[in-house]
């Protein structure tokens, strides 16, 4: 008979393990689920700086104008500020995106993201890099199903076409 020893683990080290390991999952996957969520947030908040900021250089550089509006398919503005964002430059100089106008950059929307633009459906800058309306004009980024609690960011783009941040909770 021969004494070597049998490498391996017991059914019991084996049960133990596999109990350890759910027990630790079930208490950080909802930690995770909230991060990947904070995460999915800033980054659409990025996004829509950057496209502000394009479009507001692009207006200052070409000296007629720019700006930014909700959009489905990337070719014209239709106000669908969760479906994407489109950032263009205002070739004419009317605030509106036309035909002589040339589109900048389409950013497809998430639709786990509630995006809601301001009502005029347009974001237009003029050839100084300052906005075209009158108040501040405000894009409102929550989760698409928002509850109590979760977070939610308000930028506010002001006369002179500076973005500020707000974050707040839903109610």
């Amino acid at each position: 008979m021969s004494l070597r020893r049998q490498n391996g683990f017991t059914l019991i080290e084996l049960m133990v393990t596999l109990t350890v390991f759910v027990i630790l999952a079930s208490i950080a996957y909802p930690s995770f689920r909230s991060m990947i969520r904070s995460n999915r947030l800033a980054t659409a908040n990025n996004e829509v700086i950057a496209l502000t900021n394009l479009a507001r250089s692009e207006a200052i550089r070409n000296n007629r104008g720019g700006g930014l509006c909700g959009s489905t398919d990337g070719q014209a503005c239709d106000g669908e500020w969760s479906k994407g964002l489109l950032a263009w430059s205002d070739l004419d100089a009317d605030g509106v995106l036309g035909s002589n106008d040339s589109v900048l950059r389409f950013s497809l929307g998430n639709p786990q993201l509630s995006v809601v633009g301001p009502p005029g459906a347009t974001i237009a800058f003029d050839g100084r890099g300052r906005r075209k309306a009158a108040d501040d004009q405000t894009v409102v980024l929550s989760p698409a199903s928002c509850k109590a609690g979760e977070q939610r960011s308000t930028l506010t783009i002001n006369k002179s076409g500076q973005v500020r941040v707000t974050k707040g909770t839903c109610s």
